[in-house]
């Protein structure tokens, strides 16, 4: 496992539409344990493949200890609205105000090929749909309502 170098807004990498996963193989598995790595070692949320460079439908969410490995995820339902604060570890040194679905269903496969289904509300929905966003390109300060510079 190793930790990998995030990319950063304005990597012209971070506007392009990811391609599925269609092997669950150690090369995924690799992806997976490195993403989480990096994930740790900068205390996030979640990360996408895009953010360390690599152009595939693969995402993590890291939720109250526990982890999940999004491959392929796919919005089925959402309702509600709502808007609060988010962050980027691509876009580091400001936060914005997102509008999002209150609640969603998702479903995605796991690292091993198993289809998966997931039910979120709140900040957790959030978590989730920032992390899909990067999947297509989209970062959420293309959809902030306004900005809000860190006090850090």
């Amino acid at each position: 496992m190793a930790k990998r170098n995030i990319v950063k807004m304005g990597d012209p990498l971070l506007k392009k539409i990811c391609k599925p996963v269609e092997k669950f193989d150690a090369k995924l598995h690799q992806l997976l344990d490195d993403m989480l790595d990096t994930l740790n070692a900068v205390e996030g949320l979640g990360l996408a493949a895009p953010q360390v460079g690599i152009l595939k439908r693969v995402a993590i969410v890291l939720w109250e200890d526990e982890l999940y490995e999004l491959v392929n995820p796919v919005l089925v339902k959402s309702s509600g609205s709502c808007l609060d604060n988010e962050g980027c570890l691509s876009v580091p040194g400001f936060r914005g105000i997102v509008r999002r679905p209150e609640t969603i269903d998702i479903e995605y496969y796991d690292r091993n090929g198993n289809k998966q289904q997931l039910h979120a509300e709140g900040y957790f929905a959030r978590v989730f749909l920032h992390e899909m966003d990067h999947l297509d390109g989209i970062l959420f300060a293309d959809k902030m309502v306004r900005k809000i510079i860190d006090e850090d």
